[in-house]
């Protein structure tokens, strides 16, 4: 039982301020990789932080980011890009950054840990209804409460 009952308007507004706050750190960090960096860059910066398979590891971190990124902003099929960028992140938590500790800073767990938290709890609550998922979900039910936009 809830003893506060969420206004439903604030929390489609709140969830797609976290979409659109996490999807553009996926983003910006998937085109890192693709551009700034280069694939060929980033999978020798993969392969120097002991990350398996680097080419291959690289261009699917690159791939995930900037398409789940895009994806979370838009707020489409956001439960499975949030489940895959939080297995993402979980990995990179264990293969990278563990040993470094906490802080960013020392190349630690605390964004990355972050990343995964965020995705895990958008794709628990769902895109709400200002996204792709609550339209589509409406048209395909016309019902305005559908599981699938909350």
């Amino acid at each position: 039982m809830r003893l506060i009952q969420p206004n439903r308007a604030l929390t489609d507004i709140l969830l797609l301020l976290a979409r659109v706050g996490l999807g553009a750190v996926f983003l910006a960090h998937g085109l890192q990789k693709l551009v700034s960096n280069g694939m060929a860059g980033t999978a020798e910066g993969f392969a120097a932080m002991g990350v398996p398979v680097p080419t291959l590891s690289a261009w699917v971190a690159a791939l995930l980011e900037t398409v789940g990124g895009a994806a979370l902003i838009l707020g489409l099929l956001t439960p499975v890009f949030s489940l895959l960028l939080a297995v993402e992140m979980i990995a990179a938590v264990l293969i990278v950054h563990l040993p470094n500790g906490i802080w960013v800073t020392e190349n630690g767990y605390e964004l990355v840990l972050a990343l995964a938290a965020g995705a895990l709890a958008v794709g628990a609550l769902g895109a709400g209804r200002l996204s792709l998922d609550g339209v589509l979900a409406k048209r395909a039910t016309g019902d305005r409460e559908t599981v699938a936009a909350r």
